[in-house]
């Protein structure tokens, strides 16, 4: 048989000889407890014969703490109210709610936006999984997702349509000084032109031969390469809204092209979800 590393008498029983300490009384501090006198009177006796002590001097009209009672109390009481302390503090941290988002979603719409996230919702703990992978809510543990799409959801699914996929053609407004906005799709194959993994300059240009330019397989590398002055970039519009107002990036060309697949937010459906995942959702 494993010993316990602490030898402690029954909870039950402590609680009873605390509230009887403190009441000096048992009929005070069964009310107290939701228990009978009997009960805590039981207790407290229990607690004596296993400590080999005697921790009360029955009166009359109540109890009298012996000295040893006395001494015994005080440091039960410090800790339950540690315990309390403890026990407070751990509900009192922020809950966790998990999203899985791409890692361009992250860069450039989630992460910009979390210090007033937070600000709205102090309790909330936003841990993020940045991952083009398709998250399953169950295995992963993921409370939200936003995903790209053009499939119908199940009805296991609840989403909400975040923006749809208009395609805009963005450079470095360094790349295009002294050039003429907007520039002609002839004088845009002219330009160094960036790939993501999508790779949709093809379809955006309606040519069909391949055209060369570095390549990257997040679109936030190319992005990134875009606003270092590297070249054109195809991407969403929301995903440089923020870097267009700035002046960051411009748009070099009025042709736009709106991609079937939108980007939604998506959770399960639940008869009662956690309110931390309906704050973060909202």
């Amino acid at each position: 048989m494993i010993q316990s590393r602490r030898a402690l008498p029954p909870l039950n029983a402590l609680r009873a000889f605390e509230a009887s300490g403190r009441r000096l009384n048992f009929r005070a501090a069964a009310q107290e407890l939701g228990v009978t006198q009997g009960a805590i009177a039981q207790q407290v006796r229990a607690l004596e014969d296993q400590l080999g002590l005697m921790l009360f001097q029955r009166l009359p009209r109540g109890l009298a703490l012996t000295a040893q009672g006395a001494a015994y109390l005080s440091d039960v009481t410090r800790a339950f109210d540690m315990l309390g302390e403890a026990t407070g503090r751990l509900l009192a941290r922020p809950e966790t709610v998990t999203i899985s988002v791409t890692p361009t979603v992250a860069a450039k719409l989630l992460i910009p936006r979390l210090a007033e996230l937070y600000s709205a919702l102090p309790d909330v703990d936003l841990r993020t999984v940045a991952t083009e992978a398709l998250s399953d809510f169950d295995r992963d543990q993921v409370d939200i997702a936003v995903r790209l799409t053009s499939q119908a959801f199940p009805a296991t699914l609840e989403a909400r349509l975040l923006f749809r996929q208009e395609l805009v053609a963005v450079a470095s407004p360094h790349l295009v000084k002294g050039l003429t906005l907007p520039l002609s799709g002839e004088e845009l194959c002219k330009l160094p032109l960036l790939h993501d993994s999508h790779d949709r300059w093809g379809m955006f240009l309606r040519i069909r031969e391949k055209l060369p330019g570095a390549a990257f397989n997040h679109t936030t590398l190319a992005l990134d390469a875009a606003l270092a002055g590297q070249g054109v970039v195809l991407a969403c519009r929301a995903f440089v809204a923020a870097d267009l107002e700035a002046g960051r990036l411009v748009q070099v060309t009025n042709a736009t092209a709106t991609i079937g697949a939108d980007y939604f937010l998506v959770r399960k459906r639940s008869s009662s979800p956690r309110k931390a995942v309906d704050a973060v959702w909202d």
